[in-house]
């Protein structure tokens, strides 16, 4: 099973990931967290954060995310997932896969910015930022769509959303 959380930058991926990992955990299940900064690191930071840069580490993600399944591994993983082709791959290639769009608002974006990221971005200081100067298709199709608006410091209930979800509770074997 793949569950692939996608959001811009500050939606809370990475901190909903991590707390459905550790749900998955408790359920003694195999799972791994998969986040695309990390990918990048792992790969010795060999893409940039152009569009191709991007395409290629989504690429990553998703052929070793079909690779840790096939292996009876679960993952979740957080991505922002910019390109709609490669969503379309993981329906196709991935037995399992369930796509969970977690949506904050611009104005709550730029509240979590502690990186400033979107600050730069919007004056001009840095380029190539998610949401600001390369678009952000929302996907077309998720499994679930999760607003989050509320504090990162409390996702308890988001995290059951996702769980609760009748496929991912079959695939974990507690239906």
């Amino acid at each position: 099973m793949v569950i692939w959380i996608i959001g811009l930058s500050g939606a809370g991926k990475t901190t909903l990931a991590s707390q459905v990992v550790e749900r998955i955990r408790g359920l003694n299940g195999k799972v791994v967290l998969l986040d695309g900064d990390l990918i990048r690191a792992l790969f010795g930071n060999d893409v940039d954060h152009t569009i191709e840069g991007r395409r290629r580490n989504a690429e990553r993600l998703s052929v070793l995310s079909n690779f840790l399944a096939g292996q009876g591994i679960h993952v979740v993983a957080a991505v922002l997932s910019i390109f709609p082709e490669w969503q379309r791959w993981n329906r196709e290639n991935i037995p399992g896969y369930y796509e969970v769009y977690l949506k904050a608002s611009m104005q709550t974006l730029l509240g979590r910015d502690i990186k400033n990221l979107y600050g730069r971005a919007m004056r001009g200081e840095i380029a190539n930022v998610v949401g600001v100067d390369i678009p952000f298709p929302e996907p077309g199709h998720p499994d679930l769509v999760i607003e989050n608006e509320s504090d990162l410091q409390d996702l308890g209930e988001l995290t059951d959303r996702i769980m609760s979800l009748a496929e991912v509770r079959q695939a974990l074997g507690c239906a």
